[in-house]
């Protein structure tokens, strides 16, 4: 949820001065329903909302849908989108005894911005669902190969646009804080859809690195407690540090012939990744008779998490690259 602004007040009715883009994962027949034959309904929309409403091409089973404008008019355009798929949902069950389900949407937000919408204990989460009515919940896990998370909303069409309110005001207090790497959906199968590769273990080698990278070698999340086998299995090491619970170590290992494209030249790389991640990256010396090289990742779960995602797209990068690589 990418947000500029300039804001006088947060009353609902009294807009602040805001400009928002706001993105949300659609599914291909939702897109289709939005749409309406020839383009009318999404045209008409965009007309009536006066925001601008985009949405991503169709070589993925889900679709990015992107409204940008002012806020009365993201307000507007949530609440015909709402109101449409709740006509969809009860023309669907009109001779059904099934009650009819509340509309859901799914909004993409960065994970940093995400614990200021819980808030402490889960103060503010729960504060807006009562002023509201919308059910709201956070994903626990980011969305692939991304540092944003999916928030569901799920109600009325008005109980959404005035959910949809409030979680746009705690954007604005809390903007997100590092690099934010965009969700984008997988295409379909026929393409390419190779995950994170973490290269661990201590026997990597050249003749290994393209079979790993399509085995997609589990991504292990920041703060999960491996059993000790499998811990040692994947080569990854997690611990608390003395004093400050809240960060921990992870290390990997990374062969010698790749460490290179995590450095970069003077270092430009590794230095990049510590800035967006906000992790502190400490990489081995070699070691006589090693064919790889220590990387220790320090810092937040989050912040673990970026620089494990940023490392492993240099490395799958780097893989691709290797044009010699023929198992």
């Amino acid at each position: 949820m990418d947000i500029s602004l300039t804001t006088e007040n947060k009353v609902p009715g009294e807009a602040p001065s805001v400009t928002l883009t706001i993105r949300l994962i659609m599914q291909g027949k939702d897109v289709g329903s939005i749409i309406g034959k020839k383009g009318d309904t999404i045209k008409r929309f965009r007309e009536e909302s006066g925001a601008r409403i985009n949405i991503s091409d169709g070589s993925s089973p889900e679709r990015i849908v992107t409204i940008t404008g002012s806020t009365e008019n993201i307000l507007k355009a949530f609440n015909m989108i709402g109101k449409k798929f709740e006509e969809d949902m009860k023309a669907a069950h009109v001779n059904s005894s099934v009650p009819v389900p509340p509309v859901t949407l799914r909004l993409i937000v960065p994970a940093s911005q995400c614990g200021s919408l819980i808030g402490k204990g889960g103060s503010k989460i729960k504060e807006i669902r009562e002023v509201t009515g919308a059910s709201i919940q956070v994903a626990g896990d980011m969305l692939p190969n991304s540092t944003e998370r999916a928030v569901t909303v799920s109600g009325t069409p008005d109980a959404i646009s005035q959910c949809v309110y409030h979680i746009c005001c705690v954007m604005l207090e809390s903007p997100p804080k590092g690099a934010t790497i965009p969700y984008k959906p997988r295409p379909a199968s026929g393409t390419s859809t190779s995950g994170p590769v973490v290269f661990a273990g201590g026997q990597v080698n050249l003749t290994k690195l393209h079979q790993l990278a399509l085995q997609q070698t589990p991504y292990i999340t920041p703060g999960t407690t491996l059993p000790a086998a499998l811990a040692t299995q994947f080569g990854v090491q997690t611990a608390s540090q003395p004093g400050n619970p809240s960060s921990q170590t992870h290390e990997l290992t990374i062969p010698n012939e790749l460490i290179g494209c995590i450095i970069g030249k003077g270092g430009c790389k590794i230095n990049e990744i510590r800035q967006c991640s906000g992790a502190t990256i400490k990489i081995a010396g070699m070691q006589e008779g090693s064919t790889d090289r220590q990387v220790t990742i320090t810092g937040t779960p989050e912040s673990i998490s970026m620089a494990q995602f940023l490392i492993n797209t240099r490395l799958r990068e780097e893989v691709s690259g290797m044009g010699g690589l023929v198992l």
